[in-house]
C-alpha cells in the first residue's frame, strides 16, 4: 500500500491537530477595534496629475454640467448658491464645489447602541462593514435563490460573531420575501436586535430614509441624534452625471438630520465612464463635488465620505470585471483625491465576479482587500461576503473574507520597536547555528507573535487526511454553522424593543403591502 495515503483506519481516528484547531476557533464574542492608519498609503500619481484630475472635473461641472432630475427644491438651492440651470441640467462654476465641500468634516464618529463599538471614520482610521445590497444568497447547501428575512437576520448575526467587522453594514441581502415598502422597517430592526455595532439606514426611498432616522431616535433619543451620527448611508450616482430624485432626497432626509452619507459614484469603466483611468477618476471626482457640496447646500457640517465604486469591464462580454490592475489603480488614485479634500474615504473590499467561493474569488478578492488597505481606505464597504459580482451573498464567503480581515489588521499594525521587537536577547542566546523553537523570548511571544487564521489548515498532510480531507469550503461551512449554534442576543432594553416593534406596525399599517 502507498504510505503517502493514510489507511482508512488511520483516517478514522481523531488527530491532535483538530482539537487544538477546534480550542482556537472556539467562538468568542468579541470585536477588535477599527485600524488606526500608520501603514502609508501608495500615491501612484505625482501632484501635477491630481491637478490635471481636479482642473478638468472642475471644467466638466462648468462646460457640461449634471442632470438633478425630478427636485425642483434641490434646483432652487443650486440657484441660490450661484449655479446656472437650465431645466435640470445644473452648471458650477468653477470653484464653487470645492468650496462648498469644506465645511463637511474631515472625520466623525459613528456612535453605535454599544459604546464600546462606536467607530471613528476619518482619514487616518479604516473601517470594515461587510456586503451590500446582493437579491440573491448562496446557501451553506450550495442553492443559489432569492434572500430571505431569515438570511437578513443570520448575516447580521454572523456579523456581530465576527471579531474583525467593526460594523453591521446596511443591506446584507435583500429579503424578497418581504414588501418591497416595508423590508426596510425589518432591516433596521434586525441591525439593531441583532447586533449591537454600528449600521447603515435605507436609501430606496426618501420616506424609509426617514423611518430609518426615526427608529435611531428611538434607540438613542431624538437629541443625540441630531447633535451626532448614528446613521451611515449609500448614496449612489446615477453615473455619468446624473443625480435621481430618489436617491438626492435620501440624501437630504441624512443631511437634514446630520447623519452621514457615502456619496458613491457607482461605475463600470466602459460602459459608465471612459475606458482610461484618468478620465474615470476625473468623473468620478466631478460627481464627488456634486453630492458632497449638496449635501452641505442642505445642512453645513453634514458628514459625508468620499466614495468611489469602480469596476472595469469585459469588452466581449460586457460583464464587470474585479481584482484588476486598472480598477486597482483608480482605487488609489481615488484615495489620493479624497485626501487632497481631507475627507474619508470609502471604497470596496473582497470583490469578485466568481460565481463560487472559489480560486478565482480568493484571487480577486485578496487584490481587492490588499488594494483597499494600500489606497487608504477609510470605510470599507463589501468587505465580506460578496459574491458574482455583488449579486449574491455567500454564507462560506462571508466567513472566509472577515477571516482575511484579520490579516489586514496585522498588516496595518504598527510594527514593534521596543527590546521585544529588537529580539537581541534572542539573537544572542539561541547564537550562530542553533534554533528559535525554545528560546525564552519565543516561549514569551509564541501566542502572538504570528497573526493565525481561525478558518485554513496549516497542519501536516496526514492529519489533513484522516479529520475528512476537508477544503476551504467545507471549513467555511462548519464555521458558519458554528458560529450561528454559539450566537447570544445582545442586550436590548424592553422599553426600545417594545418601541421600535410599535413603530414598525404602526408604519406597516398605514399602506398595503407592494412588491414591485
Amino acid at each position: 500500500m502507498n504510505s503517502e495515503i493514510p489507511s482508512r483506519e488511520r483516517r478514522r481516528r481523531t488527530g491532535g491537530g483538530s482539537k487544538r484547531r477546534t480550542e482556537r476557533s472556539a467562538v468568542k464574542i468579541e470585536t477588535v477595534g477599527y485600524i488606526e492608519r500608520t501603514l502609508p498609503n501608495i500615491d501612484i500619481f505625482n501632484s501635477e496629475a491630481i491637478e490635471l484630475i481636479e482642473h478638468n472635473a472642475e471644467l466638466i461641472l462648468e462646460e457640461i454640467g449634471f442632470d438633478f432630475v425630478d427636485n425642483p427644491k434641490g434646483l432652487n438651492r443650486w440657484s441660490e448658491a450661484g449655479a446656472d440651470i437650465d431645466g435640470e441640467r445644473v452648471r458650477l462654476p468653477k470653484g464653487l464645489a470645492k468650496n462648498l465641500i469644506k465645511t463637511a468634516p474631515s472625520q466623525f464618529t459613528q456612535h453605535a447602541r454599544n459604546p464600546q463599538k462606536s467607530v471613528l471614520i476619518s482619514p487616518h482610521t479604516q473601517v470594515f462593514a461587510p456586503v451590500y445590497g446582493p437579491p440573491f444568497v448562496r446557501t451553506l447547501e450550495g442553492e443559489r435563490r432569492y434572500g430571505t428575512i431569515e438570511d437578513f437576520r443570520n448575516f447580521v448575526k454572523l456579523g456581530y460573531m465576527s471579531k474583525w467587522l467593526q460594523h453591521s453594514g446596511g443591506t446584507v441581502c435583500e429579503p424578497t420575501d418581504l414588501p418591497v415598502n416595508k423590508r426596510h422597517l425589518d432591516m433596521i430592526y434586525a441591525h439593531i436586535k441583532y447586533s449591537d455595532k454600528p449600521f447603515m439606514g435605507s436609501v430606496t426611498d426618501p420616506a424609509r430614509a426617514l423611518d430609518s432616522v426615526a427608529m435611531a431616535q428611538i434607540v438613542f433619543g431624538d437629541e443625540f441624534v441630531n447633535s451626532n451620527t448614528v446613521l451611515t448611508s449609500l448614496i449612489n450616482v446615477n453615473s455619468p452625471l446624473t443625480f435621481d430624485s430618489v436617491m438626492m432626497n435620501a440624501l437630504e432626509v441624512y443631511a437634514e438630520n446630520n447623519q452621514a452619507v457615502i456619496l458613491s459614484p457607482f461605475i463600470v469603466g466602459g460602459a459608465m465612464s471612459p475606458v482610461s483611468i484618468i478620465g474615470t477618476l476625473t468623473q468620478v471626482l466631478a460627481e464627488v463635488y456634486v453630492g458632497i457640496s449638496y449635501s452641505q447646500l442642505v445642512r453645513k457640517g453634514a458628514p459625508a465620505i468620499f466614495g468611489t465604486f469602480v469596476t472595469s469591464i469585459d469588452m466581449n462580454s460586457g460583464a464587470p470585471t474585479f481584482g484588476t490592475p486598472e480598477a486597482t489603480k483608480i482605487i488609489y488614485g481615488a484615495g489620493q483625491l479624497a485626501r487632497k479634500l481631507n475627507l474619508p474615504y470609502r471604497s470596496g473590499g473582497g470583490l469578485c465576479g466568481s460565481k463560487l467561493p472559489d480560486a478565482q474569488a480568493g484571487y480577486e478578492s485578496a487584490t481587492s482587500l490588499q488594494a483597499s488597505l494600500l489606497a487608504g481606505v477609510n470605510f470599507m464597504l463589501h468587505s465580506c461576503g460578496w459574491l458574482e459580482g455583488g449579486l449574491v451573498s455567500s454564507y462560506e464567503k462571508f466567513v472566509m473574507d472577515a477571516d482575511q480581515l484579520g490579516g489586514l489588521h496585522q498588516l496595518a499594525a504598527t510594527i514593534d520597536t521596543t527590546d521585544n521587537g529588537q529580539a537581541l536577547d534572542a539573537i544572542r542566546e539561541v547564537q550562530p547555528g542553533g534554533h528559535y523553537l525554545g528560546c525564552q523570548h519565543t516561549q514569551n511571544n509564541f501566542l502572538d507573535a504570528f497573526w493565525k487564521s481561525d478558518l485554513f489548515d496549516h497542519g501536516p498532510f496526514e492529519t489533513w487526511y484522516e479529520e475528512g480531507a476537508r477544503d476551504t469550503q467545507q471549513f467555511a461551512r462548519e464555521r458558519v454553522k458554528k458560529l450561528l449554534s454559539d450566537y447570544q442576543l445582545p442586550v436590548l432594553d424592553n422599553a426600545i424593543d417594545e418601541a421600535l416593534l410599535e413603530f414598525m406596525q404602526r408604519r406597516k399599517n398605514l399602506v398595503p403591502d407592494s412588491f414591485v
